[in-house]
Order: structure tokens, then sequence, then C-alpha cells
């Protein structure tokens, strides 16, 4: 497995495709938190970044779906997949690797946001007036968001060869499992709306982001990872039934 993350990692990193990745990201992310006068921290003068972990998830949607169509989609248009699950390799282990793979990659691109973090520590009246707790949680959810994206994915790219279809497959997906809960919550009261709700990544992740590390919405994470990856390794082993 860590002989295949390696191949995807570094493959990533010899095309353009990390590069754009996390410039537009690094963009997009400091417009809406720089610049932009309606959600610009300078403008509303809090010490926050909930502007960014706002906006975050919405450019992810986008952006992990563009790392991840290429992963098993590429392979199967190229021919080389069964070269490639011939190998002395478990199913487990080729889609391991390439999951982590892209999950690093969209990892790297959150790691630039931490001088936001610094910039906004010291701008800060008195200086560190922001709530660091509620920023690491925010953090912390937004690695887990990522991961169920790439998961979701991992799995768009292994049911189809056309790379343009994985991506756009995987956006539909990402979006209905982070907005479509809460939109369809909105339609009901009281009870049935909440645990509508919580069958979206958005409830888990808004919770998550006030710093509250609860062993619920982890499970809720983890399990939707496995889920997907599980999945994905029953679409490739369906080439032997």
């Amino acid at each position: 497995m860590l002989a295949i993350l390696r191949k995807e990692f570094n493959a990533f990193l010899s095309s353009p495709v990390a590069y754009v990745v996390i410039g537009v990201f690094l963009v997009a992310t400091g417009l809406f938190v720089w610049v932009f006068p309606d959600s610009s921290v300078l403008d509303y003068g809090y010490a926050d970044l909930q502007t960014l972990f706002n906006m975050a998830p919405w450019i992810f949607l986008f952006l992990i779906p563009a790392i991840t169509m290429r992963t098993f989609a590429e392979e199967k248009k190229a021919g080389t997949i069964e070269l490639l699950l011939t190998r002395p390799l478990t199913d487990g282990q080729i889609i391991g690797g390439k999951y982590l793979a892209c999950l690093l990659l969209a990892l790297l691109a959150l790691v630039p946001t931490l001088l936001y973090y610094y910039s906004v520590y010291q701008l800060g009246n008195p200086i560190g007036n922001i709530d660091s707790a509620a920023t690491v949680g925010s953090y912390i959810g937004l690695a887990l968001l990522a991961a169920v994206f790439a998961a979701i994915g991992i799995f768009a790219s292994a049911i189809t060869r056309d790379q343009i279809i994985a991506f756009l497959v995987a956006v539909v997906g990402c979006f209905l499992v982070y907005s479509g809960f809460d939109s369809l919550a909105s339609v009901f009261d009281g009870a049935p709306a909440y645990y509508i709700s919580q069958l979206g990544i958005a409830a888990h992740y808004r919770d998550i982001s006030k710093g509250l590390i609860d062993s619920r919405d982890l499970t809720y994470f983890l399990s939707l990872i496995a889920g997907l990856l599980v999945a994905t390794r029953l679409v490739l082993q369906s080439r032997n039934w």
C-alpha cells in the first residue's frame, strides 16, 4: 500500500494537478478571508476564521473530485487496470494507497492556511484573542470532511472509465452528502428534521467546528469513509463475477 501511495503522490507532484489544486484553494479562501468585504476578517472585525471553515467545504466539493477522478478511471481507459490488479497486491492495498495519496494532497492544501490563523492571532485585540479550541476543532472537521469527499471520489472513479463522468458523479455525491440532507430536513419540523439532518455531513461538521470532539461525530465520519471504501472494493471485485 505504501508503494502505491508513493507512486500516486509522486505522480500528483510531477504533474500540474497538485499545484493547481493547492493554488486554487489558497487563492479562493484568501479572497474570502481577506479581500471580499462581505466576508473579510479585516472588515467585520472579529478575530476568527469562520469564513475559511464555511467556504472551504464548498471549494473542496469541486477540488477533491478533480484530484480523485483519475485514480481508477484513467487506469481503465489506458488499459493498465488489469496489470495493476494482477500484481501481488490486494484490492484493499490498491484502494488504500490511492485513497491516502488523494487525501494527503487535499490535506497539504490546508497547511498554508495556518498562516491565516497566525495572522488573525496577531491581529486580535489583545494579541491571541481567538478561540483556538474552535479553530483546532474546525481543522479536524475539515480534515474529516476531506477524507469523506476523497472516499466518494475514489468510488466514483472506480465505477467508470471516463474521468469527466467520475468528476461529475463525485461532485453530485459530495453535494448530496454535505448539503442534501440539510435541504431535505428543512422541509420537516421537530424530531424528523433533526434526525434527517444528522444523516448528512454538515451537522457533524458544525458540531466538531465548535471545538467539541464527540465520539458520535467521529464514528459517523469513519463509518462513512469505511463504507465507501468497501463499496469501491466491491466494484473492483465485480470483475470476477
